[in-house]
C-alpha cells in the first residue's frame, strides 16, 4: 500500500516509535529497601514530567530504562519500575478525586486461594472478612472513604464501569502479569489510576506492601491545575448515545412506543403492548441500545472532537457535541448493528452480547426486517439533519455510508458463496479481501464521518482508506485468533469459526502451508462442518491441530504486526497532533493482542455466560 498523499501540513514529531516485548521484565525487587530505592528515584524523575500530555508504553519503557540504568539495576525490574512511573505520573489526579469517584481493583485471596471461602458473582469475587489475608482489610477501608470496590482480576468489567461514568480513577492491586493486561487499555483512555505490585508474579498466595496499599488509598489532596489528555469524557459520550432517554431524545421512537425490557418484552401501556408496529420498533431500539463496546460512534465522535482542537480530551467541562454530530455518530452504530443481525442469520449463531440472536428469538422473518429497519434509520439520521449540517456534508457522508455499505454487501457475498462452494480452496489473498470488503468499511466510514462533520475531508480522504483498511484487517486476523480461545463479547465456544465453515486468514494459511494429504484432510473437516452431522468437538479439535501443524497461529500474530505497522505509518505523517494521537490511539485499542493458542491446551469448551 503506498504512503499518505501529503497532508496541509509538515510533520513536527518523529515517526512513532515501535513497541518492543516486556515479557520477559517481570520481577518485583526481592528486597522491601530495594523497591523503596526504586520508588524513590521514579518520585525524583517524575518532578519534572509534563503531566498535561499522557504517558505512553513507550515513553515509561524508555524512562525506567534510564531510571535502572542509573541504580545500576537490571532490566529484570523494568516492569516493576514502569508501574512505579505510573503511579508517580498519576498520583495528585487520584488524589485530587473524590473517594466516592474511585475504584478500588483488588486481586484473590494473597495467602490460600483455593481454600478461599469467597463467592464469585457477576462482578467479581464477594470477599468475605475471614482474616487469611489483607484484601478483607483493604476492601473495609476503601468502603469506609466511599470507593466502589471490586476483587476481580482482569476483569473487562472494569472499562465497562469506566465509560458508564461510575468513576473517574481506579486504585488497583495486582500481579505485575495482570497490570500489564488490565491496566494498558485503562491507561490509553487517559483515566487516573496507581497501583501496588503483589510481590510474586503468579497473583495467588502471595503478600504485598500493606503500607502502599493503605497509602494509595488515603490518598486525598486538592484539584491540580494541571490534567491529562483522555478520551474518558468522549467514550462515555459514544455510551451515553445509546443510553435512554438519550436515544429517544435524539432519534424519538415513532410509533410511541418505550424502551424493552433486557428479556425481550416491550414495557409500555396494555393498550399498545400488543400493537405489532410499536413491538417491531421497541425490538430495533433495544437492539440498538444492547451491548458492544461503541467503538465506531467513538471514533466519529473523537475524529470531529481532534480536528476541533480536541477540547473533550482536554477539559471536564466546557465542550458538547452538538445533536446533529450525535445522530451521525447513531448512525454508525445503526448500519454495524443491522449488518450483525443478517450476519447472525446467515451463519445461524446463537448467541450475540450474551443474548440469544434476534432470528433465535423472533424468527428469521422479523430479524431480517429489524435489520433492514435499522439500515433505514441510519441513513434518516444524517439526511434529517441536512439543514443544519450543510447539504454538501450530508451528501458526502451519507455517500460513505452508501459505500460501506456496498463493501460489507460484497465481503459478506463474497463469504457465502464461498461456503456454499464445491471448492473450499482459499487463498490469503482471497481471505485478506474478503477481510478488507467486510471489516474496513465500518472503520472508515466511522473515521470519515467525524473529519467531514469538522470539515474539508479531501486531504485526508486516502490516508482514511489506507489506514482503516490496514486497521481492519489486523482486527479481522485478531478476531480469528481469539475465536480459538472463545469471545465473552460474542462468542461463547471457541471454534466457531470452524463450525460456520467461514473463509478465514487461519484456514487459508493452513491450507498454503499443509502436505496435501493434510490439505485434503482440512477440506474435508470444512465440508464436515458445512454440511452438519459430525461431531463437532472431534471436527474443532482436529482443525486445531492441523493448525499448528502449519503454525497458522504464529504467522497470523505476524501479519497483524505487518497491518499494524503500515496503520501507524499512515499515522506519522497526518496533522494536526490531535488527529495524528487519536490514529495512534485506535491502533492500541483495536488491535489489542490476546495470547496466542497453545499447543496441547484444550480450547474448545464453552465459556460462562
Amino acid at each position: 500500500m503506498t504512503a499518505v498523499d501529503t497532508l496541509p501540513e509538515s510533520p513536527t514529531e518523529t515517526a512513532r516509535p515501535k513497541k518492543p516485548n516486556t515479557a520477559a521484565f517481570k520481577a518485583v525487587p526481592e528486597t522491601r529497601a530495594l523497591r523503596d530505592t526504586v520508588r524513590a528515584a521514579v518520585q525524583g524523575f517524575c518532578k519534572t514530567l509534563d503531566r498535561s500530555k499522557p504517558l505512553t508504553k513507550d515513553s515509561s519503557r524508555e524512562t525506567a530504562e534510564t531510571i535502572l540504568r542509573s541504580l545500576g539495576l537490571g532490566e529484570q525490574y523494568l516492569g516493576f519500575t514502569m508501574v512505579m512511573l505510573t503511579n508517580e505520573f498519576w498520583r495528585d489526579q487520584v488524589a485530587a478525586i473524590p473517594f466516592h469517584r474511585r475504584l478500588m481493583l483488588l486481586p484473590h485471596c494473597l495467602k490460600n486461594a483455593e481454600g478461599c471461602p469467597a463467592d464469585y458473582d457477576e462482578f467479581g469475587l464477594d470477599c468475605k472478612k475471614c482474616g487469611a489475608c489483607h484484601v478483607g482489610d483493604f476492601r473495609t477501608k476503601a468502603e469506609q472513604l466511599g470507593y466502589k470496590v471490586l476483587v476481580s482480576e482482569g476483569t473487562p468489567i472494569v472499562l465497562k464501569i469506566i465509560v458508564s461514568g461510575h468513576v473517574d480513577a481506579i486504585v488497583g492491586v495486582a500481579c505485575l502479569n495482570v497490570l500489564e493486561k488490565a491496566f494498558d487499555k485503562v491507561l490509553l483512555t487517559g483515566i487516573p489510576c496507581i497501583a501496588t505490585p503483589l510481590l510474586s508474579s503468579n497473583c495467588k498466595n502471595t503478600s504485598v506492601d500493606n503500607d502502599w496499599v493503605f497509602e494509595s488509598i488515603d490518598l486525598h489532596t486538592p484539584p491540580t491545575p494541571t490534567k491529562t489528555k483522555t478520551y474518558v469524557h468522549l467514550m462515555r459520550a459514544a455510551n451515553g448515545l445509546f443510553e435512554e432517554p438519550e436515544l429517544s431524545r435524539l432519534v424519538p421512537r415513532v410509533r410511541g412506543g418505550v424502551a424493552v425490557s433486557r428479556g425481550g418484552e416491550v414495557a409500555t401501556k396494555p393498550a399498545s403492548a400488543t400493537d405489532p408496529l410499536v413491538r417491531h420498533e421497541a425490538i430495533a431500539y433495544d437492539f440498538l441500545s444492547r451491548g458492544g463496546k461503541r467503538s465506531r460512534p467513538f471514533i466519529t465522535l473523537a475524529a470531529y472532537d481532534a480536528l476541533k482542537g480536541g477540547p473533550a480530551t482536554l477539559s471536564d467541562t466546557g465542550w458538547e457535541l452538538a445533536d446533529p454530530v450525535k445522530r451521525a455518530a447513531l448512525a454508525i452504530e445503526t448500519f454495524h448493528k443491522a449488518s450483525l443481525v443478517h450476519d447472525d442469520i446467515e451463519d445461524d449463531d446463537a448467541y450475540r452480547y450474551g443474548h440469544e440472536t434476534l432470528h433465535r428469538v423472533h424468527g428469521v422473518g422479523t430479524a431480517i426486517n429489524v435489520g433492514d429497519y435499522l439500515i433505514g434509520l441510519g441513513y434518516r439520521l444524517v439526511s434529517r439533519d441536512r439543514k443544519e449540517l450543510g447539504a454538501d456534508v450530508a451528501a458526502d457522508v451519507l455517500d460513505k455510508l452508501a459505500d460501506a455499505h456496498l463493501k460489507l454487501s460484497e465481503g459478506q457475498g463474497a463469504e457465502l458463496l464461498w461456503r456454499d462452494a464445491a471448492d473450499q480452496t482459499l487463498t490469503t489473498l482471497d481471505a485478506l479481501k474478503i477481510y478488507a470488503l467486510k471489516t474496513s468499511p465500518a472503520f472508515e466510514a466511522a473515521l470519515y464521518t467525524g473529519v467531514r462533520l469538522a470539515g474539508a475531508a479531501d486531504p485526508y480522504e486516502k490516508m482514511i482508506a489506507d489506514f482503516s483498511r490496514n486497521v481492519g484487517v489486523a482486527f479481522q486476523i485478531l478476531n480469528d485468533i481469539k475465536d480459538w480461545a472463545g469471545d465473552d463479547d460474542n462468542k461463547l465456544v471457541a471454534g466457531q469459526d470452524v463450525l460456520a465453515a467461514r473463509p478465514t486468514l487461519l484456514l487459508a494459511l493452513a491450507l498454503e502451508g499443509s502436505s496435501p494429504a493434510r490439505k485434503e484432510q482440512l477440506l474435508h473437516l470444512i465440508r464436515q462442518s458445512r454440511t452438519g452431522g459430525a461431531d463437532t468437538d472431534a471436527v474443532v479439535g482436529r482443525v486445531r491441530e492441523l493448525y499448528f501443524a502449519a503454525n497458522v497461529f504464529e504467522k497470523a500474530d505476524k501479519l497483524v504486526d505487518k497491518f499494524r505497522a503500515k496503520a501507524e505509518g499512515l499515522a506519522d505523517e497526518v496533522q494536526p497532533t490531535e488527529l495524528r494521537e487519536l490514529l495512534y490511539y485506535l491502533v492500541d485499542t483495536v488491535l489489542e493482542k490476546p495470547e496466542l493458542p497453545k499447543a496441547g491446551v484444550t480450547q474448545f469448551v464453552e465459556l460462562g455466560r
